[in-house]
């Protein structure tokens, strides 16, 4: 197999395995194959396998030199937008679809008592309504598969059906009501045709709501049977409806979502034209310093369509200041109305949900990007003057409400972003309730304990998100375990508490450090400080939310699940034990005098106080 240019390995490492769309091109940025999976890590490791690849995938494997994602909430959603994006490249490997080939259609026929519904491709001769075209033959029998489990109407040939004396395999397993030999009526099942060309038609929240209708009649009626089936078909069509909402959206509309981190800003746009996903792309805005969402999602606006013919609706992520003017300037040029939405509900949340999570994909492999993380460690050396570029790095910070719960992290990036592997939290006790310096202190105490048995792999810088005095801890802790080779550095707030305003404080000077204005070293460390703090929040509420939840029952010695339980039950929960004398406490199946005792001093230890 000829060898790809492109690092499969490198890229894997970031991919998501959720279901989506990915788009391999060549050097020329041509597509060269769109494909659709499951699960995309999966999918597309499984080109890079040489052993099961065919002679077409090792042909086209070794063109590639780069791939896209778009990520989709389900593989059906993938299925729609991949037969449109290859419709609309025609990419040179996607010959499965090829244009002298009729596509197939969905078809209903109407010249039955008992109408069929089926695969159809060629001439549209017969009676009937025919669906589509679809873009493939496995996307008719995917829909014809859903038909079946919600309306069962047949599927099968005249041939087939004509010649049955008793009902086939479909019926055993509810997914036909025989026809054929008549165990249905033709008012009962022209029924359930009409809901399938309903369904078909797109007007599935008006079929549910005659099927609720048809349910409540059938329920007074005393019919409960037939209540129940309608039930059950209410139920499957929901489910479908919120799995396959891509092609809810009717009309122009741009989805913009934008996602920034340490430094770097990503927006994401999805272009609908007539309901349909055309696809998307990716925009990196330049910015000189940190800025907000709103702030780049305005400036995106203003360039990009001010030259370009504008939709009718633009829906974004974040609200931003001018709106009523670019909504004004926008509708004068387009000469049509121009709407900007950002509160948004329903189908268009889902799509926006989509896009922001589209950009923050794009954004994580930005800021993963091999050649961009190493200029970053070089940048590093120069300002912290290393000897050599720093190879691993850890950054701690602490976290905690007014003292309480307090949770110190430990996060880890090497030359090629973090470490998530090695990422570590810990929480602190026996300090002084908001102490940040006893708290660091133990925190670098007990992790390079650890780094002296061998469990982890000495950093060679260590980032403390603070001042001198945790710099100073810090330092104190790893003289205390001996380690003399790592290089410690304080990343303190600046006085705006700006991104990008951060103080670099080393433990052997007296001053700040001068950090070379828009050095790239300074988005690493914002980067490793953001994801320090990020990751020592998520600790700290994850504790406080288990603190509280933990019943004031469990601290009772001798009190296991099983009695606290019974006690719960037995009084109508906490307070009507809290109310319950010691007499009325031992009452209870296996509990003592002493532990009667036990549970009533608990809630009134205060009293007599």
């Amino acid at each position: 197999m000829t060898e790809s240019t492109f690092d499969i390995k490198d890229f894997l490492k970031n991919l998501t395995k959720r279901p989506g769309i990915y788009k391999m091109l060549n050097e020329k940025g041509q597509i060269i194959y769109i494909g659709k999976a499951k699960n995309l890590k999966n999918r597309v490791s499984s080109y890079f396998r040489s052993k099961t690849c065919s002679v077409k995938q090792q042909a086209m494997v070794a063109k590639i030199i780069t791939i896209e994602i778009v990520i989709t909430n389900t593989e059906g959603e993938a299925l729609l937008l991949e037969s449109q994006q290859i419709k609309r490249h025609k990419p040179r490997y996607n010959i499965c679809l090829r244009d002298d080939k009729s596509y197939p259609y969905l078809f209903v026929s109407s010249y039955h008592n008992y109408p069929q519904i089926t695969f159809h491709r060629g001439a549209k001769k017969k009676k009937g309504k025919y669906f589509g075209p679809y873009p493939s033959a496995g996307a008719v029998k995917e829909t014809l598969k859903l038909l079946q489990k919600i309306f069962p109407v047949r599927q099968c040939d005249d041939s087939y059906y004509n010649n049955r004396t008793r009902p086939c395999l479909q019926y055993q397993i509810e997914r036909c009501t025989a026809p054929c030999v008549n165990l249905i009526d033709k008012e009962h099942y022209a029924e359930d045709v009409t809901n399938t060309l309903l369904f078909l038609e797109g007007k599935g929240h008006l079929l549910i709501d005659q099927l609720i209708a048809k349910m409540e009649a059938a329920s007074n009626k005393l019919e409960f049977e037939q209540a129940v089936i309608y039930r059950d078909q209410i139920s499957r069509l929901r489910s479908v409806l919120e799995k396959h909402f891509i092609q809810g959206e009717k009309g122009d509309v741009d989805i913009i979502a934008c996602e920034t981190k340490a430094g770097i800003a990503c927006v994401q746009v999805f272009f609908i034209r007539n309901g349909q996903n055309l696809g998307n792309k990716v925009f990196f805005p330049k910015i000189i310093e940190e800025e907000s969402p709103s702030n780049i999602l305005q400036a995106f606006i203003a360039q990009y369509y001010l030259e370009r013919q504008a939709p009718y609706e633009l829906i974004i992520s974040h609200e931003i200041n001018d709106a009523d003017l670019l909504i004004e300037v926008l509708s004068k040029q387009t000469a049509h109305a121009v709407t900007i939405s950002y509160n948004v509900r329903g189908d268009r949340l889902k799509w926006l949900q989509m896009a922001a999570m589209n950009a923050e994909n794009s954004l994580l492999s930005k800021l993963s990007d091999k050649q961009g993380m190493y200029a970053r460690y070089l940048s590093l050396q120069e300002e912290l003057g290393c000897t050599e570029i720093p190879k691993r790095l850890e950054c701690f910070d602490v976290s905690h409400t007014q003292g309480d719960q307090t949770v110190a992290s430990c996060v880890v990036f090497d030359r090629e972003g973090p470490v998530k592997s090695a990422y570590r939290r810990f929480n602190i006790t026996g300090i002084t309730p908001g102490d940040d310096y006893a708290a660091m202190y133990q925190a670098v105490s007990r992790r390079f304990k650890r780094l002296k048995k061998g469990e982890h792999q000495a950093p060679d810088i260590l980032l403390i998100d603070g001042g001198k005095g945790q710099v100073s801890q810090a330092q104190k802790a790893l003289d205390e375990c001996g380690v003399n080779n790592v290089m410690i550095v304080g990343v303190s707030k600046g006085p705006d508490r700006k991104a990008g305003m951060e103080k670099i404080i080393l433990v052997d000077q007296q001053q700040p450090l001068d950090v070379t204005p828009g050095a790239s070293a300074l988005l690493l460390i914002q980067h490793i400080r953001d994801e320090a703090h990020r990751f020592a929040i998520t600790g700290h509420r994850q504790r406080r939310a288990k603190e509280k939840k933990q019943s004031v029952l469990e601290t009772i010695p001798g009190l296991g699940p099983k009695r606290r339980q019974l006690l719960l039950k037995q009084f109508g929960g906490l307070q009507g034990i809290t109310n319950a004398g010691i007499d009325a406490l031992s009452g209870i199946d296996g509990i003592s005098k002493q532990l009667a005792q036990r549970i009533y001093d608990n809630f009134h230890h205060q009293d007599g106080h």
